[in-house]
């Protein structure tokens, strides 16, 4: 049974990491999800109130880091909010129109056509802005990847220790 449980618990933690592909997946929910499968399927006894502290400001940093990534990426190459906004839903429903290059498309798409439409910007600046949407998101996948790796990492120090 252990062999099945570790598989399980790996299991939630890669989901985790293919909700940085596809954003509608909620990548931190299967992480937690594979902390809780191992406190079920083992003990609780490992995870402390520091732990759980520690995991919670991760958390914390994982939305801030989603968050600022997207909107310095579209600010910095000249984007409104109506550009985040497009941005993210571009985001959302990218990767289900155009499946695979979506995810990168997507974003830059619905940054564009909201700078577009919402404050009449001119092809050449709104595709700008579509550029900065794409590379905040990519910044934000790889500052999300990185803090993943560490609330696993911890996990994996916390229960082997």
């Amino acid at each position: 049974m252990d062999t099945l449980f570790w598989i399980i618990i790996t299991l939630m933690f890669i989901m985790g990491f293919v909700g940085l592909i596809f954003p509608i997946i909620p990548s931190v929910l299967f992480i937690f999800g594979g902390i809780l499968l191992y406190g079920l399927f083992y003990s609780f006894e490992p995870f402390g109130w520091f732990f759980w502290t520690v995991q919670i400001l991760f958390v914390i940093l994982l939305f801030a880091a989603d968050y600022i990534a997207n909107m310095v990426g579209v600010k910095k190459y000249g984007g409104t909010k109506a550009g985040i906004w497009g941005s993210t839903i571009g985001l959302l429903v990218g990767p289900f129109v155009i499946p695979f290059v979506g995810i990168l498309i997507g974003p830059f798409i619905g940054a564009f056509l909201a700078e577009i439409l919402v404050h009449k910007q001119d092809p050449v600046t709104a595709s700008k802005i579509g550029l900065g949407s794409v590379v905040g998101f990519i910044s934000s996948v790889i500052t999300k990847g990185i803090i993943q790796l560490l609330m696993i990492g911890y996990f994996i120090f916390v229960v082997f220790s």
